[in-house]
């Protein structure tokens, strides 16, 4: 049996992973953990038996009426079930008395739990469209409550009216099913009094962790969290920026005039994108038409909003260098090489150094500007080394014309952890707010944040498109700062 995880002793952290059964393969025993008492051995492995792919819960609040499995895009974790709450829109809200005018808002009630989404000033017809998921597991009551209220600048908020749904009623929906259109729903009074003024679009449904509502969700387990920081703990994929080399060949100039005509210029040349500022040596020989022919290389990110910045200086003294002229060239305008191609150079007119400021009144004597030689490109056919060569997951070049078709699909599903250590203080005693980050290529996942548990279960699967046949995936457990 291929599922495990590691095991930690002295109470050292633990994550679960699971890999996919292969019903080919004989099964392994199981590791003995007292087989080996080496005092280095740390780790041992132990078999697990998760519910990978479970059926739905049959009876209970009867969400299903069977036990069935069925099909879902998370069969590598267990699942995990939610209510889910899309709030829509309200219309034909009742303005204040005094105001004449309403700053609603939508708090969403299920027990303990409250969501609320954030309040629009001066709408009467608002639209929130936002969802809030309760854990199954955390479910205090049967009845799902949703008010609309209308902010108050002092004393205590306007209720507006309410929405109650019975969680037996609530249908169920599983992806690849569409999602569960909207429905409007009139507004109740709030102490049951028949119905008042006003309409709301809700969308009330079961379902799990596989639901494209799921990772931008307001989620019961972190009930604390508000605001902005709703976002810095929600589930995310990143995609590495595409980086190129940008080779600059600086190879000399002509009528380089020093701001003291009664002496030879020592010229250097200052190439700089963004922070990285590099160099030529001074020309050995002081003249008005140097000569370098140097390289210089850069890194630079897509997409191309930074300039790159060409100065010609003049080495007057040792702590001090004049600027004679200088040129911006835009990053989106520069030649891609993609093969051994060689680039064409070309000549570039510098702009006099405080030309039209410093001599505003003078620009009709100038009659010719200083001229630099260069050959820029951005290289397309190597891989820029954005991360340590040891664990190294991608090496394609930067140009997607070079790359090859992917070899497969790699699927992983990231279940939990044990036995996390307390990372900081909270209420006088230890907490932790853990998430899981994995990285193959160019893309990052990054889990949801658990907050406030030392045995998080994420329970959460994603895909990369496989390049080569050995695969290296770099995955760790950090604790959120907040």
């Amino acid at each position: 049996d291929e599922r495990y995880n590691l095991k930690g002793t002295n109470q050292q952290p633990r994550i679960l992973v699971e890999t996919p059964r292969d019903v080919s393969s004989p099964p392994r025993h199981h590791v003995d953990p007292q087989v080996h008492t080496s005092i280095d051995e740390n780790y041992n492995l132990k078999e697990t038996n998760p519910n990978i792919g479970e059926k739905w819960p049959s009876g209970g609040r009867k969400w299903m009426s069977g036990g069935e499995k069925l099909t879902s895009t998370h069969d590598l974790v267990e699942h995990m079930f939610y209510l889910y709450v899309r709030v829509v829109k309200a219309k034909d809200l009742p303005p204040g008395t005094i105001t004449s005018s309403c700053d609603p808002y939508v708090e969403v009630k299920l027990g303990n739990y409250r969501g609320r989404t954030k309040h629009l000033e001066k709408k009467l017809n608002p639209e929130w469209n936002q969802v809030f998921a309760f854990s199954k597991d955390r479910i205090q009551s049967s009845v799902l409550e949703v008010f609309v209220k209308d902010k108050e600048m002092i004393g205590r908020d306007d209720y507006l009216g309410r929405v109650i749904f019975d969680l037996n009623e609530v249908p169920t929906r599983v992806p690849p099913d569409s999602p569960l259109a909207p429905q409007w729903y009139r507004l109740q009074h709030s102490r049951g009094e028949g119905m008042v003024r006003g309409n709301i679009m809700l969308a009330v449904w079961m379902g799990t962790q596989a639901d494209e509502a799921f990772s931008d969700a307001w989620h019961s387990d972190a009930a604390t969290v508000y605001g902005e920081g709703v976002f810095n703990i929600r589930s995310k994929v990143y995609v590495s920026p595409k980086l190129w080399y940008l080779r600059v060949n600086v190879i000399e100039a002509q009528d380089v005039i020093p701001n003291d005509r009664n002496r030879l210029p020592e010229v250097s040349v200052k190439v700089q994108l963004g922070c990285q500022v590099l160099r030529t040596k001074i020309c050995p020989t002081k003249t008005i038409t140097p000569l370098w022919n140097e390289d210089l290389v850069f890194v630079a990110a897509e997409p191309f909003e930074e300039q790159l910045t060409i100065t010609v200086e003049d080495h007057v003294q040792p702590s001090k260098d004049e600027v004679l002229g200088k040129i911006n060239l835009p990053l989106n305008l520069i030649e891609k090489r993609l093969d051994h191609r060689p680039v064409h150079s070309r000549w570039f007119n510098l702009e006099k150094f405080g030309f039209g400021v410093l001599e505003g009144d003078r620009r009709n004597e100038l009659k010719f500007s200083s001229r630099i030689h260069l050959r820029v490109c951005l290289e397309g056919g190597y891989h820029v080394l954005d991360e340590s060569t040891l664990y190294i997951s991608d090496q394609r070049p930067t140009a997607r014309q070079l790359w090859k078709q992917p070899i497969g699909i790699l699927e992983m599903g990231i279940l939990g952890a044990k036995g996390l250590l307390p990372m900081k203080m909270k209420d006088g005693r230890g907490s932790t707010d853990a998430y899981c980050v994995a990285k193959y290529g160019q893309k990052w996942i990054r889990t949801r944040t658990l907050l406030d548990t030392f045995n998080p279960k994420w329970n959460e699967q994603y895909t990369w498109e496989v390049k080569k046949l050995q695969v290296e995936v770099q995955s760790k457990i950090q604790e959120l700062e907040r």
